[in-house]
């Protein structure tokens, strides 16, 4: 049996993952429905893969919060908690993550072998280049998006979708968070 991959990320309307300037966390737009929905979705039994890029971010951002952050939400410290496979060709271990496993690879070789051996469903949080790479070989079986109600046209970061192979999506579930945040379930096959 195949484990199912979901590729997680958050996002604002114009498809900016993050957002500089005096943007906060969550682009300031999370509420008690979004972190306990979130805290939800991470409780289940699952196996994180990060690449390389968003390990050092997440690690980076732990190290320098402080308890009452948002980086330090119930949710995130369940996921940071979770076993995680980091997928990369650059970072050298012990990794700084309570129980991450480092795998040298291509990340396509790597996750088409994980679907294979896994026996709980695979996800990432981020991870937008290993994450578009997976979607182009059809690895990724739920596109989860949570989409922010703002626009960051000027100071948007981390273009979710940029290089990205054109995909049709057929809508699995949504939900509505906090009155305003959307949360977008879609299967992805290639166009």
């Amino acid at each position: 049996m195949t484990a199912t991959y979901t590729f997680d990320v958050f996002s604002s309307l114009d498809g900016f993952g993050a957002a500089g300037g005096d943007w906060t966390g969550y682009w300031g737009k999370q509420g008690p429905e979004l972190l306990d929905h979130r805290l939800a979705v991470y409780d289940e039994e699952q196996r994180m893969v990060l690449g390389a890029h968003t390990y050092r971010a997440f690690a980076r951002m732990l190290a320098e919060s402080t308890e009452e952050s948002d980086v330090r939400d119930p949710w995130v410290t369940r996921m940071r908690n979770l076993p995680t496979t980091v997928v990369s060709t650059t970072l050298e271990g012990p990794l700084d993550w309570p129980d991450a496993t480092l795998v040298s690879g291509d990340a396509v070789d790597v996750v088409a072998r994980l679907k294979e051996e896994s026996e709980v469903p695979l996800r990432s949080h981020g991870s937008l280049s290993l994450n578009r790479a997976l979607m182009a070989a059809g690895l990724v079986d739920r596109l989860q998006v949570t989409l922010f109600p703002v626009v960051t046209g000027r100071t948007g970061l981390d273009p979710v979708f940029r290089g990205a192979a054109d995909f049709d999506l057929e809508l699995l579930e949504h939900r509505t968070l906090d009155g305003h945040i959307q949360e977008l379930v879609y299967r992805p096959v290639l166009h």
